[in-house]
């Protein structure tokens, strides 16, 4: 049986055409641009699970970074096992035209569980005392001792956090090469998050912004050589584009001051009481997910949430069939930020009685997105004195908190989520073979990718 010609995906987050006069070693790679049309809402987990299953979250059910489990009673984001994404995926309908083909996955989300053959995710040792390491998470387990040894460990307080920066997305790049040259994968698929860092922080305008591009540009190119010397298709894609913001908005203190939005209270700190709340948002980005326990009550969120400055739409039933959205996990509406907004998930009214993790990097307890996590706060002038010394009780074993996080989420000047106004502002598909189409749905890149690889018959592909 002859061999599909290999494929590198390269997920270059927040990626758009804009920032392509930047970034002279892809552009100099790539032999065709695309625009690529994302999804609402634009976020990775709800992209990435599109661009491998072709189909919109009302079939693969990602309908965010996170939402509220009914199941469980419980706000969770950042679930990492792929039993959780519907739809075949991509590996599982090459394999059915060719056994054996061989998948290597390096940080694209829903990694734990997922039938691929090589696995890299980040995953923290979480100690029994309350500390956490770096590390990552790996199938099989010898390529973490192999790749650990390599590159050192996972830099993962540069993956997200006051600190993210470069490292983490070289390291990716590192381990993504060492892949391609020992295994020789069919597929590799490749996630490079440092757009995402100062975009968000500063804004897509800032001279950040063009320095990140420059950076990962830098960064990339190897890994370009090395799939070109491979003969493989590079195909280089992003899930959204970043654009400005200036203007956070307190989706779930409107419902907790209208009354719908209850808390509990433990040791002087207040905490989202899902069970007893009428509603309450889960805040991804520019896009909220509002749950509503009693039908009677929606006239009333509706209301509350309309005249909120920064709300631009709320999507019931009818709104979330027509953005492929009308899946059980979705809330009861869907509500969409101004193109200048962004949501948080803020839900105390006195920043003493918010709970000790809002001041901390800790995406898995806050039931919402936090993009101030990104920032040490500006308002304390120990902030630094006070990380070091956290520093300095985990080097030496003890338990520590990292509390550095403003409750101020005014320094955050870029966001995602809702669609993009015009192209420039979008996500872009690029190809180091040529394409014949100007424009690619989300739900296109999975027959894509197959074509590429010459398991099916061309289509959208100059053969």
């Amino acid at each position: 049986m002859t061999r599909p010609r290999p494929l590198v995906v390269v997920d270059v987050v927040g990626l758009t055409p804009k920032l392509l006069a930047h970034m002279p070693r892809l552009t100099g790679a790539m032999r065709a641009e695309a625009t690529l049309e994302t999804v609402l809402p634009a976020v990775t987990c709800s992209v990435q699970s599109t661009l491998l299953t072709g189909e919109l979250p009302n079939v693969h059910g990602i309908v965010g970074n996170g939402w509220y489990f009914r199941e469980l009673g419980e706000v969770l984001l950042w679930r990492q096992h792929n039993a959780l994404v519907g739809g075949e995926k991509v590996w599982d309908a090459a394999r059915r035209i060719h056994p054996g083909y061989k998948v290597a996955n390096v940080c694209w989300w829903y990694a734990m569980g997922a039938a691929t053959d090589f696995t890299v995710t980040p995953r923290p040792i979480y100690h029994a005392d309350g500390r956490k390491s770096p590390d990552c998470y790996t199938d099989p387990p010898s390529l973490r001792v192999d790749l650990t040894r390599e590159l050192g460990r996972f830099p993962l307080f540069t993956y997200w956090g006051p600190k993210a920066g470069l490292p983490s997305s070289r390291w990716i790049v590192e381990a993504s090469r060492l892949l391609l040259e020992r295994e020789s994968p069919d597929l590799t698929l490749v996630y490079l998050p440092h757009l995402d860092y100062d975009l968000q922080r500063y804004g897509p305008d800032a001279p950040q912004a063009v320095a990140a591009a420059r950076e990962i540009d830098a960064v990339l190119g190897p890994l370009l050589d090395d799939a070109a010397a491979a003969g493989a298709v590079t195909v280089v894609l992003s899930e959204y584009g970043i654009t400005n913001v200036s203007r956070p908005v307190d989706v779930n203190r409107a419902l907790r001051r209208a009354g719908l939005l209850k808390v509990y209270r433990q040791a002087g700190m207040e905490y989202l009481d899902p069970w007893t709340s009428r509603a309450f948002a889960v805040a991804d980005h520019q896009l909220a997910h509002v749950y509503v326990k009693d039908p009677a009550d929606l006239p009333r969120v509706r209301s509350v949430l309309a005249e909120l400055p920064g709300v631009e739409r709320l999507l019931d039933a009818e709104g979330k069939a027509a953005h492929g959205l009308d899946h059980a996990r979705s809330g009861e509406l869907v509500a969409v930020a101004a193109p200048d907004s962004w949501f948080t998930y803020y839900y105390w009214l006195d920043d003493d009685r918010a709970p000790d993790f809002a001041r901390m990097v800790d995406i898995h307890r806050k039931p919402g997105y936090d993009p101030a996590e990104l920032f040490m706060d500006p308002s304390d002038r120990l902030v630094k004195a006070k990380a070091g010394l956290a520093l300095a009780r985990k080097q030496l074993g003890l338990r520590y908190t990292m509390q550095v996080v403003p409750l101020d989420p005014s320094p955050v000047r870029g966001s995602h989520g809702r669609l993009p106004a015009t192209p420039d502002d979008g996500p872009v598909l690029m190809c180091s073979d040529p394409l014949d189409r100007e424009t690619y749905a989300a739900t296109d890149v999975k027959a894509l990718l197959l074509s590429l690889a010459g398991l099916t018959e061309p289509v959208g592909v100059n053969p």
